[in-house]
């Protein structure tokens, strides 16, 4: 069996696997419920079978390469970085990728496993859309029916993605209930998946819910730190000084930061949404602020009332407002591995502004938090650092809202 994965090649990364109970740490788990936990261990043989198969490795390989556009570019943000004086920004385009997100890395891979698996449809929610849009791509090249669950909050701000997805043929389903966001569209898609686990697969978006989906998708989304590692080798000889990445669930931050976890001159950085403030009550720093508790199937940090239920959160990024978050970047907190910090609301837009009027790219809100570290940190730092910064996907999907919010229109 493969054990390492490279740009290149495929496989499982032995640096934070879960333990025979799926847990990292003290953090995941399996699933308790008799019924899912059968439908959980069938998923997780699946995808160990799939990842040994040659066919598969040589499938996706293709599409990377010739669907999605892999590699995907590091660039050096030259005007930004004199903009800010001080250390190098560099940017890991994923925005470049088809379907204009890191999504598709693991999209592809869940749509592949449940034909692989003969499902006869894929469930998932979706925050921003990105997901949505992700997985509804990769079912219509692969062939199987999608049904995406999304919350009716996040449909009003995020209409470009909404029409992507049902022109890409996805059943798009509102999700109204509690606050109409991406922890609510959770919970509806599981429900739906809990119909009929023999026939359906759920996909989720992001390293979140029971094993074995934080190790599922963080192995497909690996190969982002696989390729900036190979490509600032490359570029300068050397491993980056920083790489920064958003967590909301935190599948782009830890495709980003996997292939460095043991490289410990590398100082890793996620950046959560600290919304209109830390000390208000409208924000979304679940790993800043929470506690370990469980939510959706996992063990991890929550922010929660007294009676343990998860708080309503807030993010002007649709994709980063969830009161839960990954088991292994849970772990990584604890022991002091990953650096996890906070970037405003405002922040945020006057990173999206800054990034798309002195570069000329537009980043999504998500990536504009971890745009917005490197715009307050760089000019605290010598010329000679590095950071690269994950933007993980492109703002098309947010202009309408940005532009509204700005008075632009």
């Amino acid at each position: 069996m493969t054990t390492k994965n490279t740009a290149t090649g495929y496989g499982l990364h032995q640096s934070i696997l879960p333990n025979s109970e799926g847990l990292y740490g003290e953090f995941g788990g399996k699933i308790g419920h008799p019924e899912l936990a059968k439908a959980m261990a069938e998923i997780e043989v699946g995808f160990r079978e799939i990842i040994k198969d040659d066919d598969f490795i040589a499938e996706m390989k293709r599409l990377r390469e010739t669907y999605v556009g892999r590699p995907s570019p590091i660039y050096h943000a030259q005007r930004l970085t004199e903009h800010c004086g001080g250390a190098q920004i560099y940017f890991k385009r994923e925005d470049l990728n088809h379907t204009g997100a890191h999504k598709i890395n693991h999209c592809l891979g869940e749509a592949l496993l449940a034909k692989y698996m003969g499902k006869t449809k894929v469930i998932a929610e979706t925050g921003a859309g990105q997901h949505g849009v992700a997985l509804a791509t990769a079912c219509a090249l692969v062939g199987i029916p999608c049904e995406i669950h999304m919350g009716q909050v996040d449909i009003e701000k995020e209409h470009p993605n909404v029409v992507k997805m049902k022109i890409l043929g996805a059943n798009l389903i509102s999700v109204t209930r509690g606050t109409a966001t991406l922890k609510d569209a959770v919970d509806s898609a599981f429900e739906e998946y809990l119909k009929n686990p023999k026939d359906f697969i759920y996909a989720i978006g992001s390293v979140v819910g029971p094993h074995p989906f934080p190790m599922m998708v963080r192995d497909f989304q690996a190969i982002i730190g696989d390729e900036i590692k190979v490509q600032t080798n490359e570029r300068f000889g050397a491993n980056p000084d920083y790489v920064v990445a958003c967590v909301g669930g935190g599948s782009n931050a830890l495709g980003a930061f996997t292939a460095f976890l043991n490289e410990p001159n590398v100082k890793l950085v996620g950046i959560e949404p600290a919304g209109h403030g830390l000390d208000t009550d409208m924000h979304s720093a679940t790993l800043t602020l929470g506690k370990p508790s469980q939510i959706h199937g996992m063990a991890c940090y929550v922010l929660e009332d007294e009676n343990g239920e998860p708080l309503p959160v807030h993010s002007l990024a649709s994709g980063l407002d969830y009161p839960g978050v990954g088991p292994q970047h849970s772990l990584l907190k604890d022991l002091g591995r990953v650096e996890y910090t906070s970037a405003t609301d405002q922040e945020c837009l006057d990173a999206f502004m800054t990034l798309s009027r002195v570069e000329g790219i537009v980043p999504a809100l998500e990536s504009s938090h971890a745009v917005a570290w490197a715009l307050r940190e760089a000019p605290k730092m010598s010329k000679d650092v590095k950071i690269v910064v994950n933007v993980s996907g492109r703002g098309d999907k947010d202009s309408d809202y940005v532009a509204e919010k700005l008075g632009l229109n």
